[in-house]
């Protein structure tokens, strides 16, 4: 397939242009109607869902009328960027190179898989039922899309995730479980001086969490857990009565979250400080994405499509999650970071290399093909 690269750059830059974090709905539903419209000018069926107040709405694209799918192609339209951030470092090019928040993740990944899906229906090469989902709010874990997600992934056969390919152009063979948890500690206050021994302290017991919380990291199973965030107190003279953290756990598998939940259980039932009550809050937001013998056979196919192409197909694991760890959990065979080359995502720094937007195209649109 050939892309018109100078239209397709003229377009690229219209939906880099849009401030559309996922705190920004106005934004995604703007980048919504862009996509919206051109797959309804290629006569798909089109369908907007809006899933929150807080959040702009998901896209769903289909070729056919129907509850099962074939082929699910996943993509988020929000970007880790707050309202303004375009106006301070709008899309720009450099020879090879385009810039501008969310240009690799994932704007150019959404627009190539336009002209893919076009591509492949003027071939009348689709006898499948494809359908194509952008998410709304994948940069803060898709609280508010992920029961849609899971229906899509249940009547799917096969997942393809367009999520950028790393910056050496390998794509993801699995990505960790991410849990995330609130923590709150509640105590007695009291004078320091005066009554220091009346008082229970929640910063006690929030310290004694953090040493055991953090003597869960395990690096040789890959699992991190990390308190990230602790707050609490008012003054030194005061035993303090309140105090939380936030802690961040990535796991490779999914018996790693459930130990992990487990020993926060162990934790919560066996309070080591008085006086002090402890509320957990929060889980397994996103779960592993770990390899299953569909997965295997799947990257065999990839990478024998890559040897037709030219592309040099390789592999990578990744601690961040994406919307395939969702699908992936439900029992979907899926495929990550198949979108176009770039690098330092969720960074000032982003960018697309240009010369992959074909290449790349090209190996999803025979991808497409041979599982159709």
């Amino acid at each position: 397939m050939n892309i018109n690269m100078e239209k397709y750059l003229g377009e690229l830059e219209e939906l880099v242009n849009i401030d559309s974090g996922s705190k920004t709905p106005h934004g995604v539903e703007k980048v919504c109607d862009i996509l919206y419209k051109k797959f309804e000018d290629i006569g798909l069926i089109v369908k907007k869902h809006y899933i929150n107040d807080n959040a702009g709405p998901c896209l769903e694209v289909r070729n056919k009328e129907g509850k099962d799918i074939d082929i699910l192609i996943l993509g988020h339209m929000d970007t880790v960027f707050g309202e303004g951030t375009v106006k301070e470092r709008p899309f720009s090019m450099r020879e090879n190179i385009a810039y501008g928040p969310g240009v690799i993740d994932m704007k150019s990944a959404l627009l190539s898989v336009y002209y893919v899906i076009k591509d492949v229906i003027e071939d009348n090469k689709i006898d499948k039922s494809i359908c194509i989902a952008f998410n709304c709010d994948e940069e803060i874990s898709s609280i508010y899309s992920r029961e849609l997600l899971e229906e899509l992934g249940r009547n799917s056969k096969y997942a393809l995730v367009l999520e950028p390919a790393r910056a050496n152009g390998a794509f993801v063979a699995s990505r960790k479980g991410v849990m995330k948890y609130k923590i709150d500690f509640s105590g007695v206050a009291s004078h320091a001086g005066n009554n220091h021994k009346e008082g229970k302290s929640a910063i006690q017991e929030l310290a004694h969490w953090v040493l055991k919380l953090h003597e869960l990291t395990n690096y040789d199973l890959e699992t991190t857990v990390n308190v990230g965030v602790v707050s609490g107190g008012s003054s030194a003279n005061v035993v303090c009565p309140s105090a939380s953290c936030e802690v961040d756990v990535r796991v490779k598998t999914i018996d790693e979250a459930n130990r992990i939940d487990k020993c926060i259980n162990e934790l919560l039932n066996n309070i080591n400080t008085d006086g002090v009550s402890v509320k957990v809050s929060g889980g397994l937001s996103r779960p592993p994405m770990e390899m299953t013998e569909k997965r295997r056979e799947l990257h065999k196919l990839v990478e024998e499509i890559g040897k037709e192409e030219g592309i040099n197909v390789h592999w990578t694991d990744a601690g961040g999650g994406s919307d395939g760890n969702i699908v992936a959990s439900v029992g979907t065979p899926v495929i990550d970071a198949i979108g176009p080359i770039g690098g330092y995502g969720h960074n000032e720094k982003e960018y697309l290399e240009i010369d992959s937007v074909e290449p790349m195209a090209r190996l999803l649109k025979k991808l497409i093909e041979k599982l159709s």
